[in-house]
């Protein structure tokens, strides 16, 4: 036997083990994709993402999962029941759905398809932005047909978005277009839910405050706890063990 065919032997025979061991890795482990722009990054100790507080929720009651993004967080979080946080995300700070949408398949290129996604504020951005609006449900379309193109099981959690401050919210014309949205993103998730993949809106804006925004619309730690239990109390239903 030569040289040259012992080597290619031995390679094929660990390409044979790694198949093996992802295929026994363990099935349960959720796959968890926090999408979106500065409510999902956050900006420590300017104003607070949920991402911290959903994971301790999620530590807590000791679920198998893997927050995944291409951006990693690099504030300071303390340790919780002797972990890590997972400081894996996909919030880009200003950026609108055109700018998700075209960016999405390249961050599910490098990271790999997410069993389930929140989806913060859709059409935020643009909205601040005077963007045209039937582009926004557009693009928020183009997203979901996205990420089910990489996985057609994939659970997208959808938010009707918090308002801003009151003060905020006092343009007439911005409350209108707020109010919009939250009744579409509502249709959407009806409409575009199937068998295998669940559109599921969540609603973020009853019995928000402005006790719980750092400025005028990001959270404080008060406003991540909020959400952050919001977005658990559909979690716990969907996530596998």
């Amino acid at each position: 036997m030569t040289r040259q065919y012992t080597s290619i032997l031995a390679i094929l025979s660990m390409l044979v083990l790694l198949g093996c061991e992802r295929l026994n890795q363990d099935p349960s482990l959720n796959r968890i994709l926090p999408l979106g722009a500065s409510r999902v990054q956050g900006e420590r100790p300017y104003f607070e993402s949920y991402r911290y507080e959903l994971w301790q929720l999620l530590v807590n009651d000791e679920w198998d999962f893997d927050f995944i993004g291409t951006l990693e967080d690099d504030a300071n979080y303390p340790r919780h029941n002797g972990k890590r946080f997972d400081r894996d995300h996909e919030g880009r700070g200003g950026w609108t759905s055109t700018e998700i949408r075209y960016g999405l398949p390249y961050w599910v290129e490098s990271e790999g398809a997410p069993d389930i996604v929140l989806f913060s504020s859709p059409g935020g951005n643009d909205i601040l932005r005077g963007e045209d609006y039937p582009s926004i449900l557009e693009n928020i379309v183009a997203i979901i047909d996205l990420l089910r193109a990489n996985n057609p099981n994939v659970t997208i959690l959808m938010e009707q978005m918090a308002p801003g401050t009151v003060e905020f919210m006092e343009d007439e014309d911005l409350t209108d277009v707020f109010t919009q949205i939250r009744a579409d993103v509502a249709d959407i998730a009806s409409n575009m839910t199937t068998a295998n993949s669940k559109i599921i809106a969540i609603d973020m804006y009853t019995g928000f405050d402005d006790s719980m925004l750092a400025d005028e619309v990001h959270y404080n730690e008060k406003g991540a706890e909020f959400i952050a239990n919001r977005y658990y109390g559909e979690l716990k239903e969907l996530l596998v063990r």
